[in-house]
Parts: structure tokens; sequence; C-alpha cells
């Protein structure tokens, strides 16, 4: 009985630790080869390990927690190998698809999870903070999936339609907000937006593109929500990231035929499908209102409205 993934070669960024990792070694379970990229940084992403002055940076073949996960797919019987490059910039981005290519001779799958945080309450978020993280985590996303597509339409325009997808990165911090993480909300707002237009925009290609918003146990959430994300002494682990993993390996396999442009909350054992933004109660008055008119309405029509969900960390 063949595996959901056989076949197939999978990029997976980020995928050093937590959910990347797992989404790496599920794929590889199921019969996929993956490339496991990770620039090996810390949770702020600083170097984890400070490079001596004048020595150069690490390259696409390096970074040793890619690294490590590529050997520990290795050691199961699996195929893997690592990829060391900064996917917010253009070359590593175009590095990380050549890389599938020249090792695999193909590339089916693109999981976005490379991302790191910089938490401040927003008075005292600098501009450097901002830019980092909008930089890892929707840069990031976008130069991945532009070179990735651009691989994917090359191959569709000369009759080899691909059966390729894309899983994006979101977040509830992204759908709801959350408090002390205006930077990283904006970014993973970003991506659900990016989803949507990448899965219009690619699907005459045979690209599917979707997100998942996971709750699971990594280096950006056992600090910030400890209590919630701490794993029980007994009984099933709703917060280990291993549970996030089979909804990606699903997407990212041809079984997910037809599912594009979705958002889906995932946790423990839970799927939610997100509705987005849709029209809720409407008032049209047929002419330009005055500013108290305009307040009227706007208090009418709230009082029909679903309230708005919590801010995460209220």
């Amino acid at each position: 009985m063949s595996a959901l993934c056989d076949g197939r070669v999978v990029v997976v960024t980020g995928a050093g630790r937590g959910l990347g990792r797992a989404h790496a070694l599920a794929f590889a379970a199921q019969g996929a080869r993956v490339v496991v990229n990770d620039l090996d940084v810390a949770l702020d992403g600083t170097p984890d390990t400070p490079r001596p002055t004048g020595a150069p940076a690490p390259g696409p073949r390096s970074g040793g927690a890619a690294a490590a996960v590529a050997a520990e797919i290795r050691a199961a019987g699996g195929d893997a190998i690592a990829h060391g490059g900064d996917i917010a910039t253009t070359d590593g981005a175009a590095s990380l698809v050549t890389t599938a290519l020249h090792a695999y001779g193909r590339l089916d799958t693109l999981v976005n999870n490379a991302g790191f945080l910089r938490d401040r309450m927003l008075v005292n978020l600098d501009e450097d903070d901002w830019d980092a993280v909008l930089r890892v985590h929707l840069k990031g996303h976008f130069l991945t999936l532009r070179h990735a597509a651009a691989h994917w339409r090359a191959e569709a325009k000369a009759g080899r339609m691909p059966a390729a997808r894309v899983v994006n990165t979101s977040s509830g911090a992204g759908l709801l907000g959350s408090l002390g993480q205006a930077n990283y909300s904006a970014a993973k707002a970003g991506i659900v937006a990016l989803t949507l237009v990448a899965a219009a925009e690619l699907a005459r290609y045979g690209v599917h593109v979707n997100a998942i918003a996971p709750a699971a146990r990594t280096r950006m959430t056992r600090h910030t929500f400890a209590e919630t994300m701490a794993a029980p002494a007994t009984g099933f682990d709703a917060m280990a990231p291993e549970n996030v993993s089979p909804l990606v390996v699903w997407l990212g396999s041809t079984a997910s035929q037809g599912v594009t442009g979705r958002v889906f909350e995932t946790e423990g054992g839970r799927i939610t499908v997100m509705d987005g933004w849709r029209p809720g109660p409407t008032a049209d008055h047929g002419t330009r209102r005055t500013p108290a008119e305009a307040g009227e309405a706007v208090r009418r029509l709230l009082a029909d409205a679903t309230p708005p969900g919590p801010v995460y960390g209220t």
C-alpha cells in the first residue's frame, strides 16, 4: 500500500525545530523526499551561535538544525537534505527551489513555516523590530512562493501540469490580533491575504494554496502562553506540534485536490474552517450622510452584528 506522499518532493521552511520539524518528519513518514530549510537563528532572529568577526555567513547547504533534522529523517529510512539559506532574500528563496530541483528533479509541495518573534507593546515597538518580523514572515512567504510558482508556471506552459501544493502558516494572532504582537499579527494577517490571492492566480497552473493557523507548543509560544502550552502529566498532549502536521501533510498531498484558498485553524485534534471577513449588517441611506447620521447608522448596525472575537492575551 503506497503512502500518501510517495514520489513527492516537499520543501519545509523553518524546519529545524517545532512545527517545521514535525511537518518534515511527517512528510517523510508518508514517503516524501524533503528539503529541510532552517537558518538556525535564535527566537528573535539573531544568530543562535555568534560567528567570529569576519567569518562568512552560513551557506545554503549548511545550518546545524536543518542538518540534524535531515539526518534524523535519513536515519529513519527516509530521504532528506538540508538547506541553510535565508528565505527572506531573493537569492535564498531561489536557492531553496533550485536545491530541490537539483537534488530530486522536481518540486511538488512548499510549506512556508519559518519565522521568529520580537514582541513589544505598540508604543515600545521600534522600526527595526517591525521590519524584521514582517521580513521573515510575510516577505519570506512571498519570496519562496514567488520562486516556486515561477517553476510551476513554466512546467504548466511546457505541458507538464503540476499537482502542486502550498501550505502557508498564519496564526490566531493574524485572525484576531494579539496583545504585544502588532508586528507578528500584521505579518500573519498579510499571509492570509497573500494565500487568497495566490490561490486565485495560480489555479490555472495546477497549484493549490491554503493556510493554517496552528496552536502548538514551540519556541515561539511556550513562553508567551506558558500556562496554555504546558504539557500535561498524563493523557493527550493537545499542544504537541505533531498534532498539526497530519493536516499539513494532507493539504500537501494530491488527496487535497479541489481544496484551495482556505484557512484552517488547527489545535490538538480540532480542525476549523475559518470563514474570514463576510458582509454583516448593512444600511444604505441612498445619499450622503452627515457625520451624525453615519454615527447613528453604525450604532444600529453594531446592535445587530456579531461581537468581535477576543484579542489573544486578553
